[in-house]
């Protein structure tokens, strides 16, 4: 298995990825013999990978990165870098490669600190591999500051570092890194393609698989979800109901509370998962005895761990609205599909009579303007909006 194959409807970026991998083999190849590096006018030293969620770009720079580590022996008989099974690959894949540095977060931005810790270890010479991979899978959460820290790394990197920056478009990158980076877009795989890949590895049911390749628009991991997890389709089924139950004022009201509820709820029970573990191995790392007592100097630890904690909560949650509203807005864009006569095939299917009950009793002009209001909530969330307030304004201007 090559390491592009999690790569689904992507074949233009795996091709001029693997032309990369190629030139940068021979680059590393010519320069442990000593002699003259070849022409690697394909490989460079920062990239950046745009494309709406779903569309595989962390799995493309994770994909890239063990290409550049392959030690398949096989390449010096002409074969391609990136063979998936030997060291090099294997271990940047499964994340345990000395000179593969996966970087992601799950909280709201990355900061200064965090960032100036990654330009200190892309200075470095590779370990043990070809090359010093840095592969930083939210660039659009650098703050301001971390931004401008990462720009001097990528404008002067060392020798054999890359950089492999994802983010969902240039414009959530600085003007002044996005020029400096060889740019990929790719886009949201076929539906046809990620219902293959559910049947194929994770051996879900066609139909199933079908299914919610469909709902969710060709999103392989928002699709692997709602194939295997009862509470996520528990929870698509309340968002998908919310057009029916806008006719009045209290109705907007207690829609709106109720799907920022489900998004707490969804952010405690992520919580409860991961927070009590990372305290436990905190405090044993810290000499915590018996009884809960901790050693003296160790209080300011706990409460930063407490505050990380925090934080991410507060991304959870706001991660799993983003993900109702873009149910909301799909159900939405059935409604247009029906009201225009689109032959596109709705996403919704089991929900059609609902779909189809909204669109007979609206014009495609409220429609759009139904969808603004959703995009909108998106916006004001993005800027820190208290989540009732956005989804309260959300809910009003649906019924509007």
């Amino acid at each position: 298995m090559a390491v592009w194959d999690d790569l689904v409807g992507q074949a233009r970026v795996e091709e001029q990825l693997a032309a990369a991998a190629r030139d940068a083999d021979a680059l590393v190849t010519a320069h442990a013999a000593g002699g003259t590096a070849p022409d690697a006018s394909k490989m460079t030293h920062a990239w950046l990978f745009t494309g709406p969620p779903g569309s595989g770009r962390a799995t493309a720079a994770r994909a890239f990165a063990a290409a550049l580590q392959c030690v398949s022996p096989d390449r010096a008989l002409g074969g391609a870098p990136g063979c998936g099974f030997c060291d090099g690959c294997h271990t940047a894949l499964v994340g345990t490669h000395a000179d593969v540095e996966v970087v992601r977060t799950d909280l709201l931005s990355i900061g200064v600190k965090e960032t100036r810790d990654l330009v200190r270890r892309a200075q470095l010479s590779p370990a043990g591999g070809r090359w010093q991979v840095i592969v930083l899978e939210d660039a659009d959460r650098l703050t301001e500051g971390a931004g401008n820290v990462l720009l001097k790394a990528v404008e002067e990197p060392a020798p054999r570092t890359v950089w492999l920056l994802c983010a969902p478009s240039l414009e959530d990158v600085l003007p002044t890194i996005r020029s400096r980076c060889r740019h990929l877009t790719l886009r949201t795989p076929p539906v046809d393609a990620v219902a293959d890949v559910l049947v194929r590895r994770d051996g879900i049911e066609p139909p199933v698989a079908a299914a919610a390749a469909r709902a969710t628009q060709g999103h392989i991991d928002r699709a692997r979800r709602l194939a295997t997890d009862e509470r996520a389709r528990a929870r698509r089924a309340v968002v998908l109901k919310l057009p029916l139950r806008i006719d009045d004022i209290g109705g907007c009201l207690k829609a709106a509370q109720e799907l920022v509820d489900a998004a707490g709820e969804d952010a405690k029970q992520v919580a409860e998962e991961i927070d009590a573990k990372e305290t436990e191995e905190l405090k044993a790392a810290l000499g915590g005895g018996q009884g809960g007592r901790m050693p003296r100097g160790t209080a300011g630890a706990m409460k930063e761990l407490e505050e990380r904690q925090k934080r991410r909560k507060t991304r959870t949650q706001r991660d799993s609205l983003d993900l109702a509203l873009t149910d909301l807005t799909g159900f939405y864009r059935d409604v247009l599909a029906l009201q225009l006569r689109a032959r596109t095939p709705i996403a919704n299917e089991d929900v059609r009579d609902a779909v189809e009950r909204v669109a007979r009793d609206t014009a495609p002009e409220r429609t759009l303007r139904r969808i603004e209001a959703v995009l909108a909530c998106r916006d004001a969330l993005d800027r820190n909006v208290a989540p009732l307030l956005a989804v309260e304004a959300m809910t009003m201007a649906l019924r509007g």
